[in-house]
């Protein structure tokens, strides 16, 4: 483990698996490797495309699901990229983003008073109202996957949602309350962040303004090995 980074939390799993298909952005279907199950249906709790770690015979992690009435008996958490394995399991972020938060010597926010979950502003509900001193501090999270030429991009598929949310803090600043973002990038080799342009112009020009009301951007980069997701850095900003 390098010096600077920092132990986040544990995420297990139980199982390795092969990448066989996405019938649609909720369902896998993989090949269990320790049992020997084809064609089984495993839950993605991520609703990006993941087109260069969801590919036909790639290696995945699992981790069976804790309700027995459900469905699907799996759940996907990461999936290979060269020698890394990369978290895709989204019901992870706000634990981790809590975190963060709570972190001062990490945190980009420093130390707060105390922090809210799944606060409603506007038209949405936003991940986290934070309270440091006299300021609100309205706080979304948005998970990142995807890499080009060490370059992070979010997003990966076009989304009306990251734009309204970007939207609603624009309007938190001009309400006189602060706000950021932040992207949780779980991809070793990326070195910098950027909105994806062109996947989706309309959340980029979103975004361009919101940086321009005062919103805040912070990528933060994680890894996950032996069952342990952590910290490593603050990305750089670099708009491509």
């Amino acid at each position: 483990m390098a010096e600077s980074e920092k132990r986040v939390m544990h995420i297990g799993w139980d199982a390795e698996a092969v990448f066989i298909s996405r019938p649609n952005r909720f369902v896998a279907i993989v090949d269990i490797l320790s049992s020997g199950k084809q064609n089984v249906a495993v839950h993605v709790h991520d609703p990006g495309r993941l087109v260069d770690l969801l590919y036909r015979g790639n290696g995945l992690l699992l981790k069976k699901a804790t309700n027995p009435h459900r469905k699907t008996k799996w759940d996907l958490i990461a999936a290979k990229k060269d020698a890394e394995w990369i978290l895709v399991n989204s019901a992870y972020h706000r634990k981790i983003a809590e975190w963060v938060l709570s972190c001062p010597d990490i945190s980009p926010l420093g130390r707060v008073d105390s922090i809210l979950p799944e606060q409603k502003l506007g038209d949405s509900r936003l991940d986290f109202l934070v309270f440091k001193g006299d300021k609100r501090i309205w706080v979304e999270i948005k998970g990142c996957t995807l890499v080009r030429d060490e370059v992070a991009l979010f997003p990966d598929a076009p989304t009306i949602r990251g734009k309204r949310h970007l939207d609603e803090l624009i309007l938190a600043k001009k309400n006189g309350d602060n706000a950021a973002v932040l992207f949780l990038v779980f991809r070793p080799d990326a070195k910098y962040f950027s909105p994806n342009r062109l996947m989706d112009p309309q959340f980029y020009g979103a975004y361009q303004k919101a940086r321009e009301a005062g919103v805040d951007f912070y990528p933060l980069l994680f890894t996950f090995r032996q069952r342990n997701i952590y910290f490593n850095m603050i990305l750089p900003l670099h708009e491509i």
